[in-house]
């Protein structure tokens, strides 16, 4: 370790931070390379060190000029000193992309590059004039030209596809840049919200942890993240997680005589003390290391390009563990474990649900589209040669060359128009919009989102399992009831009822056994209600002291922390907690307070009412449980016991190690009921659960009656019910086999019946959230929300789907491992999140919706239009224009849609829904028939309805037509009118519905009409437009709004008379890959459907279009690429699958990895957390599905989609089921 930490101080101080290194011996005692060479040292090696050099703790910090009980002064010019001379405590991020850059990668995609290419060689030949040409005959199409001045205006669409391009790129970086710069807020958000306690000029007091520096003293309890690196000046008790850091799962036990050295970034797991920072940010081990990583960033291509290398050999080793760790069964507790670690090795493989559904879907539609764009250019080739040289019978002249070259150009570009409107590169736009939309609203509603996709998978959630105190309470806690000296009083008593002895105990008992962090301070604002600062359950117990007219600050002033003989801190094994104090005649008295029927067990003799002990016997306790303790409870009242014991000096020092020993023969003092109300407003937000089709249970440490009394006031239990309540020990006898194994089938006996889980351990919590996902009892994969606070529930809140951790209550091991921070700790606010995530599905959906219908559309008519016509009525200019309005303005538009409150009125989706339902299949090709419809008669009877002149077989540089004007308008016109019917997916009737709570939605439609008008008034040559009259602008407006009393009659016609229409845009299920596939990617960072799909088709696309026509291969790789990059999330270091153009593609999933949320962790992919095996719980023994029979309809995208096949892992994989589009290319080929 030495020799490593002094390399990074050579390369460190070296280079980086010459600056900051002056020396300051004059100001302070030490300097940085001091501290910083402390530091490295661990244990003993560390205390001979401080005792060598600073004789001891304190000796240390009176060279850093602080003191151990008064902490800083605070003074803002000492804490520049300090920060001048040992550095600030925060590590510099890495730089964001600027907005050149992200241009750059926008132009990386390849659709795009393709149109470059096409418009530059279109403007180059529209320059060329061969000498001879104007005599020469080179047939019909290009005969009959122009007049001089149209000649002129040849260059004037390959500028325009140019302008448009340029548009696309701008409009894609731009959104790239406000996603990172959201980001980067969240980020600084989330930092600036982190605050520690620090000890300044007496006082403690919260402090943000970019403020705390060198010499500082800190107090740290249990469940704190340690913010700097520091030394312990008292310690009770204290173990700490040093994982992060050294890798060991052990906790190591720090104190002042073995290893008094604390590191930040470690995890405080029990226990409490004080420590003097002594280094800071990047002088910090966890900064030290953090340097080293962002030390290498210039030299990180190079870098990558050995580590593609090194991967590759990897891979084939890699791949088979891979696929051996998947088969072991997980029954064993060691095998649970074993898991948790590999988990944390093996990155997340599945993305989330919606990103899987949507990239299946958006690779079935681009290889229509790339077909369909196929086909149009094969089909204008041919139609041309056949036309020019076989009809007209004209040879190839020399001179034509460049004249027929453009032809094929301007098909060329038709095909790949064609293509550009078929992709849905909007897809993953809309995505990233609808989800960065929610995750800043949804700050409003107090909830911190840490990942994006929690949001989305929210919406999803059918089972919440929630904690009791702080979450569905007001985590208020005070004495209302309490046994004192033989006798229940139901409210706090007089001071005067109870014997002064007895008085006395209690008093100090309280003041020297609670937490000195836990005080209660005077209200803010003045009647309002004291603040009760640290514990709850403890300032209740203060509360109490100060009910009875006694002052705790007193005696804690007489007896400081430092004083206390020994703490045992409260941990979830022991359930008590207890403070020894040694008294001046050598004999000793120790405190204890705890649950009542664990700390009752252990009292032998009980107070009475003159203040005097006498025996207490089982029988009297079995008494008192009954009398006392179940009506307390079932009032929904915690109880706890107090209880005290002395050590006579006679029987000298017992062994203090051995608590079993110690934690006996205690004297009751009393027996206390806290109360602790139920949020008002969390009934309501149950009740609306319940509705939505999500089932709440309650998970707590309390007892069994108090658990069931609140569960009964928030209205998780109904009375009648027939719902479960157990306890921990009864759960764990129910769900273990003989050997005390865990067995799926026992929990799927309980869980679906469970609802309150009183007196459990966290193991419990994650036992039973695991056996909730991993569960197969019902059709669908539960998907599970859990919350959490205390550092122990950290495995449950990274189980579960999406982790809830509270923001005031929560500790900071608890919010690294949770996907949302609920910043009022409410579980109302769990309600509003669910809200959001069903509104991120809808959004999706309805853009999809709007999407699909001018897909269709566009392709079909660009198709049909250029077969029979020769030339698309849809020119490339208008149809980029087209799918800009499409792809960003509609993904503006539909994502930004806000919740309503109906959205809770239906059952959670689940995973295997499709994207499309059957609704939205309805409205689509109804929508897509009336368009049609409409274009067609326009395109081949305008001319005689509106009395123009014929705008069909136009020859190449022809000037614009009324005619073509007429239907590009209509056909936007109804693109408008269908994008407000796209605001209802469910079949609703009235589309007007809240329009106006979207403002968005309102100015992007209304933008639009004003633009439209601008382009076909004043667009002219480029966008091929002719300005129009006032009454042919009211006939385009009509039919557009057509389409708007046209969706009232397809949202008559029942969708179960139309048995035909299919869903489509399923989720993959694992069962789904083959297993030779899966091997083979189980070295990629996650399943890449759109990956998959495209390697299957691979060889053969190549194979046949390579015979079929050599330059559209082009625009197959392209939209290959496209498609994939489109949709890759860009996370991952890339794993040797793409170019490293490629991976720059236009738009990126979610983030770049220069800017995760998470810094700590060596890598949390911002998209899903969920794990490949909980996916789906893979089905053993279950007997093969046989193959689907073909399917009668050929081209229905989604048969393949629609069938689940669950593989037997023995079984070889079929290929492509029949009847998939892959099936019927493949036959076609």
């Amino acid at each position: 370790m030495g020799t490593t930490g002094d390399m990074a101080n050579n390369s460190y101080s070296g280079v980086k931070n010459s600056v900051a290194e002056p020396n300051h011996d004059g100001e302070f005692g030490c300097s940085l390379k001091e501290l910083r060479s402390l530091m490295e040292l661990r244990g003993a090696e560390g205390l001979h060190k401080i005792q060598e050099t600073y004789g001891d703790v304190n000796g240390l910090c009176n060279r850093l000029k602080t003191s151990p009980v008064d902490g800083l002064s605070g003074q803002p010019a000492d804490i520049e000193k300090r920060k001048v001379a040992f550095g600030q405590n925060f590590i510099p991020p890495k730089k964001p992309k600027t907005f050149l850059q992200l241009v750059w990668e926008a132009l990386q995609d390849v659709t795009l590059i393709i149109l470059e290419v096409a418009a530059i060689v279109s403007l180059g030949l529209s320059f060329y004039k061969p000498p001879d040409s104007e005599n020469r005959n080179c047939g019909n199409a290009a005969g009959g030209v122009e007049d001089e001045g149209e000649a002129e205006a040849g260059w004037i669409e390959g500028a325009a596809i140019l302008l448009s391009v340029a548009c696309v790129v701008l409009v894609t970086a731009f959104n790239d840049w406000s996603k990172e710069k959201q980001f980067r807020g969240l980020q600084s958000r989330i930092e600036q919200e982190q605050k520690f306690m620090m000890v300044r000029g007496g006082q403690v007091i919260p402090i943000p942890v970019a403020e705390i520096v060198v010499g500082d003293i800190a107090q740290i309890k249990y469940g704190d993240l340690l913010p700097a690196d520091g030394i312990l000046i008292q310690g009770n008790d204290l173990k700490i997680d040093e994982s992060s850091l050294t890798g060991e799962s052990d906790h190591v036990k720090k104190s002042m005589e073995k290893d008094s050295v604390l590191l930040s970034g470690t995890h405080v797991m029990e226990g409490s003390g004080k420590m003097v920072v002594t280094a800071v940010g990047v002088n910090s081990q966890t900064g030290i290391i953090f340097t080293l990583l962002g030390a290498g960033e210039d030299d990180e291509d190079e870098e990558e390009k050995e580590k593609k290398k090194e991967r590759k050999k990897e891979k084939k080793t890699k791949a088979q563990d891979g696929a051996a760790m998947e088969m072991q069964p997980l029954n064993s507790d060691e095998g649970a474990e074993g898991e948790e670690k590999r988990k944390a090795n093996l990155q997340k493989k599945e993305k989330s649900v919606l990103q899987g559904k949507l990239t299946k879907l958006a690779v079935q539609i681009g290889k229509a589209g790339l077909v369909m764009s196929a086909i149009t250019v094969i089909i204008l080739v041919v139609l041309f040669v056949v036309d020019t040289f076989w009809i007209q019978g004209i040879p190839w002249e020399k001179e034509c060359t460049p004249i027929y070259i453009q032809f094929f150009v301007k098909f060329f570009i038709i095909g790949v128009t064609v293509l550009v409107v078929a992709v849905p590169e909007g897809l993953p736009l809309a995505v990233t919009i609808s989800l960065a939309y929610s995750v800043k609203k949804m700050m409003k509603d107090n909830n911190l989102v840490r990942h994006l996709d929690a949001c989305e998978t929210m919406g999803n959630a059918t089972a919440i399992c929630s904690d009791k105190t702080g979450t569905l309470t007001m985590n208020r806690m005070r004495v209302v009831q309490v046994f004192i000296s033989d006798k229940h009083y139901k409210k706090v008593p007089e001071p005067d009822v109870i014997p002064a002895s007895t008085m006395d105990l209690l008093i100090l008992g309280i003041s020297v056994n609670c937490a000195y962090t836990t005080k209660i301070m005077s209200p803010e604002k003045e009647g309002g209600l004291n603040r009760q600062v640290g514990n709850k359950t403890e300032c209740a117990l203060l509360g109490f002291a100060l009910d009875l007219k006694k002052d705790y600050q007193a005696i804690r002033n007489e007896i400081p922390e430092e004083k206390l003989y020994k703490v045992y801190t409260f941990n979830s094994v022991r359930k008590s907690m207890s403070t020894v104090l040694k008294n001046a005649d050598g004999s000793y008295r120790m405190f204890s307070k705890g649950a009542s029927e664990i700390l009752l067990r252990k009292c032998y003799k009980i107070l009475t009412a003159t203040g005097e002990a006498k025996l207490f016997r089982p029988r009297d306790r079995d008494d008192m449980v009954k009398r006392v303790i179940e009506p307390m409870a079932s009032e929904g009242l915690r109880t706890i016991c107090l209880a005290y014991r002395d050590f006579p000096a006679s029987e000298g020092e017992p062994d203090w190690d051995n608590e079993s020993d110690i934690l006996t023969r205690l004297t009751c003092v009393c027996v206390v009921g806290i109360e602790d109300p139920v949020r008002p407003e969390v009934p309501d937000a149950i009740r609306k659960c319940q509705r939505a089709g999500i089932t709440v249970r309650m998970v707590t440490g309390d007892n069994l009656n108090t658990a069931r009394a609140i569960s009964t006031k928030c209205g998780i239990l109904q009375p009648g019910d027939d719902f479960l309540c157990l306890e921990g020990k009864e759960f764990n006898r129910r769900i273990r086999n003989e050997k005390g194994e865990i067995e799926q089938e026992r929990i799927d006996k309980i869980w679906p019946k469970l609802r309150v889980l009183a007196r459990s351990s966290p193991t419990d919590k994650h036992t039973l959230v695991k056996g909730i996902i991993d569960s197969t009892v019902v059709e669908r994969r539960q998907v599970v929300a859990v919350t959490g606070d205390g550092t122990n529930d950290g495995p449950a809140l990274k189980k579960a789907d999406v982790g809830f951790a509270m923001g005031i209550a929560g500790t900071d091991v608890a919010k690294e491992a949770s996907d949302i921070i609920l910043t009022d700790d409410n579980f109302s606010s769990i309600v509003k999140a669910v809200m959001w995530g069903r509104n991120v599905y809808d959004s999706i959906s309805k853009f999809l919706q709007f999407q699909l219908t001018v897909n269709v559309v566009a392709v079909i008519v660009a198709f049909t239009g250029a077969c029979i016509t020769q030339d698309s009525p849809l020119k490339a200019v208008q149809m980029l224009w087209v799918n800009l309005i499409m792809d960003t303005f509609a993904s503006l538009a539909l994502a930004t849609e806000p919740p309503t409150e109906s959205l809770l009125l239906r059952k959670p989706y689940g995973r295997n829904k499709p994207l499309i339902s059957r609704t939205m299949m309805k409205n689509i090709l109804g929508h897509a028939v009336y368009q049609l419809t409409i274009i067609f008669t326009l395109l081949f009877a305008g001319e005689k309805m509106f009395d123009i002149d014929n705008g069909r077989y136009a020859p190449l540089h022809a000037p614009p037509s009324e005619h073509y004007t007429i239907v590009f308008n209509t056909f936007v016109m109804m693109q408008l009118f269908n994008e407000i019917n796209a605001r209802k997916i469910h079949g609703e009737r009235n589309v007007f519905e809240g329009i106006f709570n979207n403002m968005i939605f309102c100015t992007i439609v209304f933008g639009t009409f004003v633009i439209q008008i601008v382009i076909v008034q004043f667009g002219g040559k480029p966008f091929s437009c002719v300005g129009l009259s006032i009454e042919q602008w009211l006939w385009c407006i009509l039919l557009g709004f057509g389409c708007l009393l046209w969706g009232q009659i397809i949202s008559s016609i029942p969708t179960s008379r139309l048995k035909f229409l299919k869903t489509a845009g399923h989720g993959t299920q694992k069962e789904e890959i083959p297993d030779e596939e899966l091997e083979e990617l189980e070295d990629l960072d996650e399943i890449d459907h759109a990956e998959r799909e495209l390697r299957r088709g691979q060889i053969l696309w190549f194979r046949g279009l390579n015979l079929m026509l050599h330059f559209v291969c082009l625009s197959c790789t392209c939209v290959q690429t496209r498609m994939v990059n489109a949709f890759r999330s860009s996370l991952s270091p890339y794993e040797g699958l793409e170019k490293p153009e490629s991976r720059t593609s236009i738009h990126n999933f979610m983030t770049h990895p220069e800017f995760r949320i998470e810094d700590s962790e060596p890598h949390i992919p911002l998209i899903d957390d969920t794990d490949a095996e909980d996916d789906a719980p893979t089905k053993r023994n279950t007997t093969p599905t046989p193959p689907p029979p073909p399917s009668p309809n050929q081209n229905n995208n989604a048969v393949d989609s629609g069938i689940h096949l669950f593989l037997d892992p023995s079984k070889p994989a079929t290929p492509s089921a029949p009847g998939s589009p892959m099936h019927s290319l493949e036959t076609s080929l």
